[in-house]
């Protein structure tokens, strides 16, 4: 989750997208993302097994800022956000 193109970033780690994308959005989860503004999804992976999910979690949020900036670039060098994708819905 970012607030705006190389602004602030969050990385988490959730058992269904969706809800906790929308959760975000709406500034529903308290915490650093609400305090940030951390609403637009840019980037996500997943998963079959939750303890490798929040060993890549743990890993990724020590990583440089660059690191992080390459990795949401490879899959989506817009930085478009991607809660349209994850429901199916238009923008």
């Amino acid at each position: 989750m970012v607030n705006r193109k190389n602004g602030t970033d969050y990385t988490g780690v959730t058992n269904d997208l969706v809800r906790r994308t929308y959760e975000h959005r709406e500034g529903l989860a308290p915490g650093f993302t609400k305090t940030n503004g951390c609403k637009r999804l840019v980037w996500y992976e997943t998963h079959d097994d939750i303890s490798e999910a929040i060993l890549r979690e743990k890993r990724i949020k020590r990583w440089l800022r660059a690191w992080k900036v390459r990795l949401i670039e490879e899959q989506n060098p817009d930085w478009n956000d991607l809660w349209w994708e994850i429901t199916g819905q238009r923008e």
